[in-house]
């Protein structure tokens, strides 16, 4: 059996839960893999992702940050991060990760929109 199998199972059971709407279970599996495993990028912004959905924006904005340490060229990334802070009240720091993101995927509609419907500075 593979090493990363353990890992990986968690991670994929955490993504069918979030998906499902069990946010709850779903953290718990995908904090225990990113315990095994903190260098995967994927996995701590799905971990990032459900704590949004948790509302735990502080949480949020700290996996999104080491995500982006991990993949600094991830568009999706960058807009949860956004999301993570400007729910938390940093819409300048919201304003720079939809702006980010928006660079890095111009085709996205859903980040052009996040970022005009922050209040203007």
């Amino acid at each position: 059996m593979d090493d990363d199998a353990p890992v990986y199972e968690l991670f994929v059971r955490g993504r069918e839960l979030l998906r499902a709407g069990d946010t709850g279970a779903a953290i718990e599996r995908l904090e225990q893999a990113r315990d095994l495993d903190p260098e995967k990028g994927s996995i701590r912004e799905t971990l990032g992702l459900a704590y949004l959905r948790a509302s735990r924006m502080v949480d949020a904005e700290a996996e999104l940050t080491v995500a982006l340490d991990l993949a600094p060229n991830d568009a999706y990334c960058y807009y949860l991060l956004g999301r993570a802070q400007q729910g938390l009240g940093f819409l300048e720091l919201a304003r720079g990760s939809y702006k980010m993101a928006h660079w890095l995927d111009p085709r996205s509609d859903e980040y052009r929109r996040a970022l005009d419907r922050l209040p203007a500075a």
